[in-house]
């Protein structure tokens, strides 16, 4: 079919390879403006924009579907347009233009988890079992009919990042599968079914870890913001983020947020079981090991703050 795709970060770049691999015919790909990144702020193309450059694809940067992007997409053509993880929404006369609408590739099993970080706040939540959906494109939010599932189980410890990467493989043979079906006219798409969640995008307050909570779920939240936002803590005013936790399995008693080492590594109590950390960033320094950063702290009690 011809195609126009439109992504922008790591996770749609499966997707572009995937159905260029299948022979369908990207005639443009759409892709949020360069970025500045790093220290200094050298602009940066996205993702997509560096993978579809490399197949010799079209690109248009375009921070949102508006006038001078509709026309681009206009005179490219497509039957079929393909969304994975733009950043904009689309919108009528767009969502009119091919011929046979627009598919999006969302990473939860619809509808539950509508929005831009649906893995983030399925994480957090403790689900055990998430996925991915390909459904038609509606001008409500992720709220189309679903062509294709994927069922998805968690690792233990998984993170965000982790599960994001899984997806967007496993997620690729699902739009291509998606795209060939409707090329054939076989494709068949059904109404989402049962109550739906919301999951914006989270702030960084919400991978501030809450140690009155119990272990399992400050290691959910720890999951679910790792590595975006970024799951924190403050010691003796420092805020400093987590890279790498789990639970302690060991017989220690701890208050709520106490930290304290045992063994050689380093423990910070929650409302039950205390958890382990083995990876830490300090503001202002590099990451570290945990147990090199207990033995710098200068506190004679050290407790994690909120």
């Amino acid at each position: 079919m011809r195609l126009v795709f439109a992504g922008t970060p790591e996770v749609a770049v499966p997707s572009l390879m995937r159905l260029v691999e299948a022979g369908h015919e990207v005639a443009l790909v759409v892709t949020r403006p360069d970025a500045p990144l790093g220290r200094k702020r050298v602009l940066t193309p996205s993702p997509v924009a560096a993978a579809a450059e490399r197949l010799g694809l079209p690109v248009l940067r375009a921070a949102r579907f508006d006038q001078a992007a509709t026309t681009a997409v206009a005179q490219a053509r497509p039957e079929l347009g393909v969304v994975v993880a733009y950043g904009a929404l689309v919108r009528e006369p767009l969502l009119s233009l091919p011929g046979h609408g627009w598919i999006n590739l969302h990473f939860s099993l619809l509808p539950r988890w509508r929005g831009a970080a649906p893995v983030q706040h399925a994480l957090i939540a403790g689900d055990e079992v998430t996925g991915a959906s390909v459904f038609r494109l509606v001008p409500q939010l992720d709220a189309g009919d679903v062509y294709a599932t994927l069922r998805y189980e968690v690792p233990p410890l998984a993170t965000a990042g982790d599960v994001l990467d899984a997806l967007a493989h496993r997620g690729a043979y699902l739009v291509e599968d998606v795209v060939a079906a409707i090329g054939s006219g076989t494709a068949q798409a059904h109404p989402q079914i049962g109550a739906a969640t919301l999951a914006p995008k989270p702030t960084a307050d919400d991978g501030c870890l809450r140690w009155d909570e119990p272990a399992a779920h400050v290691i959910a939240r720890w999951q679910g913001t790792t590595p975006e936002p970024g799951a924190y803590t403050t010691v003796d005013g420092v805020r400093v983020k987590v890279l790498a936790l789990r639970p302690a399995d060991r017989d220690v008693r701890l208050g709520a947020g106490r930290i304290a080492e045992d063994g050689g590594e380093v423990l910070i109590g929650t409302a039950d079981e205390p958890v382990l950390i083995d990876r830490v960033q300090p503001a202002g320094k590099a990451a570290m090991a945990a147990a090199d950063w207990w033995r710098g702290l200068r506190v004679d009690e050290p407790v994690a703050g909120s």
